[in-house]
């Protein structure tokens, strides 16, 4: 199976395009080499790859700038995607399309499942619901993945962020009251290749399971690592953002169990993976 993946040089492309699959080929387009908010680009570059599937990372992913730049938030994030959908039925291939637990208000006290109403409060999350619309009104053969809190090898993440700062201070304040659901790259890598080799189109949640808050994750990080340093709770308002954060963002995994896959292991299991690897 051949997979082109857009957005090759961001946290989840690097980790696709670096799946040991034998079955797959991965042809893996960074943003210098593919501009999807440039539709005769994305055109050009799907008919001459000819890909079975397409897994669809690109997107304008910071959160809070794109309160100010909401133009292009859209223009990567529902026109590019529209312009890789399009691509994609063109020559008959599958669309994978990351998505975001930021389609919801956060409102909610139990996991969200994939029909509930998005209700999205940013620009960013309203750019990506778009998005979301728009591949699949442009593309017959698509799979829409809604994941939450990445984290993983490439990039910058939390898990990286919490690493340098404890190697800089001995106290460190953690918002604990935002609950959601982390999730390794990994893991969520594995499931989308898997998903690309099926015909079971739709909507589906992939989060790594069970919950926690931000200050629980980091205390897990430095249990794992073995790191000592103070960590202290604190709430949402004492870091006042221009995004609102999500206060629930857990993702329900319903739509995986219905079509014969396998939930993602848990969180706190994917997280000792990560930290540390098998030899």
């Amino acid at each position: 199976m051949k997979i082109m993946v857009t957005g090759a040089g961001g946290q989840l492309g690097q980790e696709l395009v670096r799946l040991p699959r034998e079955d797959v080929e991965w042809i893996g387009l960074d943003r210098s080499r593919l501009d999807v908010a440039d539709g005769e680009q994305c055109r050009s570059a799907v008919a001459a790859i000819r890909p079975d599937a397409i897994i669809h990372t690109a997107a304008y992913t910071a959160v809070d700038r794109a309160e100010s730049e909401p133009e292009e938030a859209y223009r990567v994030n529902a026109l590019g995607t529209r312009h890789v959908a399009e691509a994609a039925e063109a020559v008959g291939a599958k669309l994978v399309c990351v998505s975001t637990d930021y389609v919801f208000d956060g409102q909610g006290t139990e996991p969200y499942k994939e029909e509930d109403a998005a209700n999205p409060r940013t620009v960013y999350g309203r750019t990506k619901l778009e998005g979301e619309r728009l591949a699949l009104e442009a593309c017959s053969r698509t799979f829409i993945a809604r994941t939450s809190w990445v984290y993983g090898a490439h990039g910058a993440n939390f898990v990286r962020t919490m690493l340098q700062l404890a190697s800089q201070h001995s106290v460190l304040r953690v918002v604990d009251d935002q609950r959601g659901s982390p999730t390794y790259t990994y893991d969520l890598a594995c499931f989308l290749t898997e998903l690309a080799g099926t015909e079971r189109y739709g909507v589906y949640h992939a989060s790594n399971g069970g919950e926690c808050t931000w200050y629980e994750f980091a205390k897990a990080i430095f249990e794992i690592s073995g790191i000592d340093v103070r960590l202290i709770p604190c709430t949402t308002e004492e870091f006042p953002r221009p995004a609102p954060r999500p206060a629930y963002s857990v993702l329900g995994q319903r739509a995986l169990l219905r079509n014969g896959f396998k939930e993602l292991r848990h969180w706190r299991a994917a997280l000792e993976d990560f930290l540390k690897p098998r030899k």
